[in-house]
């Protein structure tokens, strides 16, 4: 549904809600005029802000419907007890006003978090798979390997593209750089054969934060937003978001778990392809990429040679393998 029809509805509720409620024992309309300029703030806000999304809208139009009811209760009891004091009419606006306020808020935290999809899933019993959405920042999807992990079905849950990072990802796309050019595209690309796969729930989240100025920053206000978990390959954003206490999916840390283990003492056939920074060294890969520095094997590049391993060093870009040729 448009977002326009959403606020639309919102907009009368509050008018309705205004009329029988805000104002007991006087003047109806009166009542209907401060739901509807309500309603108009909130379009506004909405407009101009453009903070809340239609999921934001529909949790709003609930909890407003909630406190209604819940008003609505509270001032059959007080009639019924008929108490006969001129502050009653005075305690049912601020009673009214506080429940307006409580549903509208408790409607801004769970639209912010649900979806129809959720609970659709809550039904099904996955809520738990749901609770905790996934968003991507640019670098991953730019990166690809992410959609290859979706795949495999190792990342369980609805995969959130925040709209301004695809904005971004559209802006490097359109830059006068080819290098930044071509890093866009394949970003864009990657998104769009992760919506052919229709294996992931792909949700194109509208919600932004124009006092945030950078995109990094904004994901992390997101995710603690809607209880999700940041997907990234950036080593700075994962500092900044544990200081935050945001929960961080780093995929070249899982890419470095996943590589075979190593130890010392243990045989290898490997092909030297350059040499080594250090003297008679010489330099050979694993098919994982991880980098093998094999001493006394200078002269042998481009050729595979028997090698031992003498240690292994775990950096923050991963491991390191030292080595020693053992000759022919």
């Amino acid at each position: 549904m448009n977002a326009n029809i959403y606020s639309f509805i919102l907009i009368i509720i509050l008018a309705v809600t205004g009329y029988f409620f805000l104002i007991p024992d006087g003047p109806h309309y009166q009542g209907a005029i401060i739901g509807l300029v309500f309603g108009a703030v909130l379009f506004f806000f909405r407009k101009r802000s453009g903070k809340v999304s239609n999921n934001i809208v529909v949790g709003m139009i609930i909890g407003l419907i909630i406190s209604g009811l819940s008003a609505l209760i509270f001032f059959a009891l007080i009639d019924g007890l008929a108490i006969e004091n001129h502050y009653v009419p005075y305690i049912k606006i601020a009673v009214f006003i506080a429940l307006a306020y409580f549903g509208l808020h408790y409607g801004w935290t769970l639209g912010s978090r649900f979806s129809l999809k959720n609970m659709l899933a809550s039904l099904k019993g996955e809520s738990e798979v749901y609770s905790k959405r996934k968003i991507l920042d640019t670098s991953v999807i730019i990166d690809g390997r992410i959609a290859d992990i979706i795949e495999t079905g190792f990342m369980e849950g609805p995969v959130v593209i925040p709209q301004f990072v695809l904005k971004e990802l559209q802006a490097i796309a359109d830059s006068p750089d080819s290098t930044k050019r071509n890093r866009g595209r394949r970003g864009l690309n990657i998104l769009r054969k992760m919506q052919k796969k229709g294996d992931t729930y792909l949700e194109i989240w509208e919600q932004d934060f124009p006092d945030v100025k950078e995109v990094d920053l904004k994901l992390l206000e997101l995710a603690k937003q809607i209880n999700g978990k940041v997907v990234t390959n950036d080593f700075n954003l994962n500092k900044v978001a544990q200081l935050r206490g945001v929960e961080i999916l780093n995929i070249n840390e899982l890419a470095n778990a996943l590589k075979p283990v190593v130890l010392p003492g243990e045989h290898m056939n490997v092909k030297i392809l350059r040499e080594g920074k250090e003297q008679n060294q010489g330099v050979a890969y694993l098919d994982d990429g991880t980098m093998i520095v094999v001493d006394d094997a200078r002269t042998m590049i481009d050729k595979s040679v028997d090698v031992e391993v003498t240690s292994v060093l775990q950096t923050t870009a991963g491991k390191m393998i030292f080595a020693k040729y053992l000759g022919d």
